[in-house]
């Protein structure tokens, strides 16, 4: 099937699917609607738009499990609970403006864990998110224009 059928909400998907705790990789979508034809701009908006909702599912199962915390349910032993705290006080929130590289679903939902306020969260992950896209178009302009 041709993935231009799908278009911009697929690639909207692909971008959620991506940011979620779900494996997929999103740039090989947005890099085939590319080379489809379709324009950058689009392009970058849609999938950033995924990708930042699907980060901020994975930000509040990370304030989920923090409500947990004392209950037999909450999943982390309190040795692990201290490591995370200290690496979170160590590298903070400036840790979330690669929550576009791997790993940084564990960062995006350590952030939840953590309590950002989501004004905070949702500004240094879109900047993130969009600025990875950026680059991406950028990389297929140079591939396929």
């Amino acid at each position: 099937m041709d993935i231009a059928a799908f278009g911009l909400p697929g690639l909207f998907l692909a971008g959620f699917i991506a940011a979620s705790p779900l494996p997929m990789q999103s740039e090989v979508v947005f890099l085939a609607l590319q080379a489809a034809g379709f324009a950058a701009l689009p392009l970058v908006i849609w999938a950033s738009a995924g990708n930042i909702l699907g980060s901020c599912v994975t930000y509040a199962i990370g304030r989920w499990a923090g409500s947990l915390h004392g209950s037999r349910w909450f999943p982390f032993r309190p040795e692990t609970l201290d490591r995370a705290r200290h690496w979170w006080q160590r590298w903070g929130l400036w840790s979330l403006l690669l929550s576009w590289a791997p790993g940084g679903d564990l960062v995006v939902a350590l952030a939840g864990l953590m309590r950002v306020p989501l004004p905070v969260f949702l500004l240094l992950v879109a900047v993130a998110k969009t600025g990875r896209y950026a680059v991406v178009a950028w990389a297929g302009a140079g591939l396929f224009g």
